[in-house]
């Protein structure tokens, strides 16, 4: 394991920096919190996951399933991978179990993101005998035979807001069996639905609600997100009903260290000197330090991955940190 001070030192003192490192926050080390649900478990569900190594359940995972029990639509915010997605598995399945005729919608910003999903829904399934349900991702990729299978008879549908938008809702009749027992809307990652893709999202599902009413359904919506700052608020202007917050984090955390970086300012040409960023002067761009820092953590064997906001960017950042990691020819 990195010496993340020691780190920090030496990149100090590398050639490209000059001064990069604005703030450093350190969280500590934090135990696990568990809590058992009011009500107990579905003894398929509860066997299903024991064999995928799940025994008990963190606080904010109990604290959601028992407020969904009670029929409140439901706005989870707690850390990655801190089992957010077991915060609505165990109602949704637990429906699923009660009345086979249920049905589930899950809404996720990319098609990856409903594949991983499925492969969890698939090993849940396989992982228990009494877990019987059928599911599948709905989207541009799905063959037409398929998606009629789908409409026609899955339980749990995981789509996204553009296939919702162009696929789903127009063809409503089709989906008449899905919208007349459809019982939960599951939105994952919602902190990604801002600007205009979240009016887009919002219109969106306000015509899915008007459309399940028509069908006689009025289902509960579970919403999961990062840590932002209003996450109610959010979440029922997405959803347009009222929501109960979770925000206790019960999963277990080592320590962090966020370190705050701003790239310099560019040198003038002419003088060498650098350009006054008060009076609008350029910096370097984030894309070039994030190579340098990259480059320096895999050298260390420091598992690494960058977040960026386009695929260009990841594309320049993963060929500039291979060619600075070859071998000197």
């Amino acid at each position: 394991m990195i010496d993340t001070e020691e780190f920090l030192q030496r990149l100090k003192r590398m050639p490209f920096f000059e001064d990069q490192i604005v703030h450093v926050h350190t969280l500590p080390e934090k135990e696990p919190g568990y809590r058992d649900l009011t009500q107990g478990i579905d003894p398929a569900l509860a066997s299903a996951l024991e064999k995928r190594g799940v025994r008990r359940l963190y606080s904010h995972q109990a604290d959601v399933v028992d407020t969904v029990r009670e029929g409140n639509s439901t706005v989870v915010v707690t850390g990655t991978a801190s089992g957010k997605t077991l915060c609505y598995l165990i109602p949704v399945v637990e429906a699923v179990l009660a009345d086979s005729r249920s049905t589930m919608l899950f809404v996720y910003p990319t098609k990856a993101l409903a594949q991983d999903q499925l492969r969890g829904l698939n090993a849940l399934i396989d992982s228990g005998p009494g877990i019987t349900f059928t599911a599948g991702t709905y989207d541009g990729d799905t063959p037409a035979n398929l998606r009629r299978k789908l409409r026609d008879g899955a339980h749990i549908i995981l789509s996204n807001p553009d296939m919702l938008h162009q696929g789903i809702v127009p063809q409503h009749a089709r989906w008449n069996r899905f919208f007349t027992h459809l019982r939960f809307v599951v939105i994952d990652e919602i902190h990604a639905y801002r600007g205009i893709f979240g009016s887009h999202l919002a219109n969106v599902i306000r015509r899915l609600r008007r459309i399940c009413a028509h069908y006689g359904s009025s289902p509960q919506f579970i919403c999961c997100s990062a840590t932002i700052a209003n996450p109610k608020e959010h979440a029922e202007r997405i959803c347009g009903v009222s929501m109960k917050l979770v925000d206790n984090d019960g999963s277990p955390r080592g320590p962090k260290r966020f370190v705050l970086w701003n790239p310099p300012p560019i040198k003038a040409a002419s003088s060498g000197d650098y350009t006054d960023w008060r009076a609008g002067g350029d910096r370097r761009s984030p894309v070039t330090d994030a190579v340098s820092v990259m480059t320096a953590l895999v050298k260390e064997g420091v598992q690494t991955i960058a977040f960026v906001r386009t695929r260009l960017a990841a594309e320049l950042i993963a060929k500039s940190c291979r060619e600075r990691l070859l071998p000197a020819s």
